[in-house]
């Protein structure tokens, strides 16, 4: 787990329950801080972390067999007008999972809806490093991971993938080194 300072102790108490069910999953250590951070309000996760209620309890199944989990009593809504966005950056990382488990097309799911809040991903995601992060890319999205080689911000890095896609390029420099906005889209997020 992660050294996260700001995580409340009832978050932390989810967390511990659910990787007390946990199957020993890849994926199961980024999932149980989302949905400890989910099940109190933080970070930007719609319902069930933007799926389905029965994708969500398939999900628990698979990754936490016998964990029970109350949603938040407030979650933030899923922004129909960004549909289009999210199924685009949900079809991003299905074409570039690794095609291990059925865990990456939830995972993919979660990433796209976590992509339409408004803070760093990791954050958005409920996730409680940008280590964390970095690691569940690596883990379902090794492909698309691996462009990521200058440590660009996740959310930054997957929307210039979508522009590329489309034969975009709206970065104001020729290199990204000598633009003005550098620190902006690399480096450590805090």
């Amino acid at each position: 787990m992660s050294a996260c300072s700001d995580i409340s102790y009832d978050a932390r108490a989810v967390h511990a329950e659910l990787m007390g069910c946990a199957t020993g999953h890849g994926n199961d250590q980024a999932l149980a801080c989302m949905i400890a951070t989910w099940a109190f309000g933080g970070g930007a996760l719609p319902s069930w972390l933007g799926l389905s209620a029965q994708a969500f309890d398939e999900l628990l199944a698979l990754h936490f067999p016998g964990a029970s989990i109350s949603p938040p009593s407030t979650a933030a809504e899923a922004d129909g007008e960004r549909s289009l966005e999210f199924a685009d950056l949900q079809k991003l990382m299905v074409e570039n999972r690794a095609n291990e488990s059925l865990s990456e097309i939830w995972m993919a799911d979660i990433v796209a809806s976590a992509c339409m809040g408004s803070d760093h991903l990791w954050q958005d995601l409920g996730l409680w490093s940008r280590g964390d992060l970095t690691a569940l890319m690596q883990r379902n999205f090794p492909a698309l991971a691996a462009r990521n080689d200058r440590d660009m911000k996740w959310k930054k890095f997957l929307y210039k993938q979508l522009c590329e896609t489309e034969g975009i390029y709206v970065c104001r420099s020729p290199s990204c080194e000598v633009c003005a906005d550098y620190a902006n889209c690399f480096g450590p997020e805090e």
